[in-house]
């Protein structure tokens, strides 16, 4: 049966071996059997340019265009930590990066896609952070250091935000639900998937006097998470 697959926050990364070990068992075998894979983000734990070639790097390049190759179409949209994703990135895959907000056709069912962390806006410190890094120059003048600073400068800003994380209340961290309600509203559908918040589920509620659905994917920490949406319309969450 068609089907379209989403995940997000694999935070795949050198040292942990056994995250990659599965994302790629499922690139050449489940994500394999769907019509497109679509990644909500936080693919990857930090990146810092197209330019930071590392074998791990290389490695994850190469599984992709393989897939891409033998025609998976697979879409990345940008997330926390993995903003910096290029175009020569995407050209190395043959992945296509999909904008922060997109709304897709799901076999005849539009549905909102985001990464989500725009929808947390109790956390404020993040938010300003966001438009900051977001910004182009900023961007360029980092892109501008060599390899070996921007990495120091990742390495600063992920313990920074560990420490960050570990010292505020849960609900920082989720979303607000007067933000999911605007934000589908803006957008006139009753769907929404992301990811980012790390807390895996399906969240029903009435939006205007009519069922509305907010899928969250899961995160690779403990186990492989993806949403199965098939061409009859059932959709799935499931451990891989």
């Amino acid at each position: 049966m068609r089907k379209i697959i989403f995940i997000s926050d694999l935070h795949l990364e050198e040292n942990r071996p056994d995250i990659t070990a599965l994302f790629l068992k499922f690139l050449a075998t489940t994500a394999k059997e769907a019509d497109a894979l679509y990644i909500l983000g936080d693919f990857f734990e930090v990146w810092i340019g197209d330019d930071n070639l590392s074998p791990f790097n290389q490695s994850i390049i190469l599984a992709l265009k393989t897939a891409t190759s033998q025609g998976l179409p697979i879409y990345i949209m940008h997330g926390n930590r993995d903003f910096l994703l290029g175009k020569t990135f995407f050209r190395m895959t043959g992945c296509s990066l999909l904008p922060d907000v997109q709304v897709l056709n799901i076999f005849d069912t539009p549905t909102l896609l985001m990464h989500g962390d725009t929808l947390c806006t109790h956390d404020v410190a993040y938010l300003k952070f966001r438009k900051k890094s977001r910004h182009w120059l900023i961007q360029k003048l980092f892109l501008f250091k060599s390899l070996a600073k921007r990495q120091a400068i990742a390495a600063r800003y992920r313990q920074a935000s560990k420490a960050y994380i570990s010292t505020i209340p849960d609900y920082i961290m989720d979303v607000t639900q007067t933000e999911v309600e605007r934000v589908m509203q803006k957008y006139g559908v009753q769907h929404l998937i992301h990811g980012h918040t790390h807390r895996e589920a399906v969240h029903t509620f009435q939006l205007d006097n009519k069922p509305a659905t907010r899928t969250v994917l899961g995160a690779w920490h403990e186990r492989g998470s993806a949403l199965l949406c098939y061409a009859d319309g059932k959709q799935e969450l499931t451990i891989l």
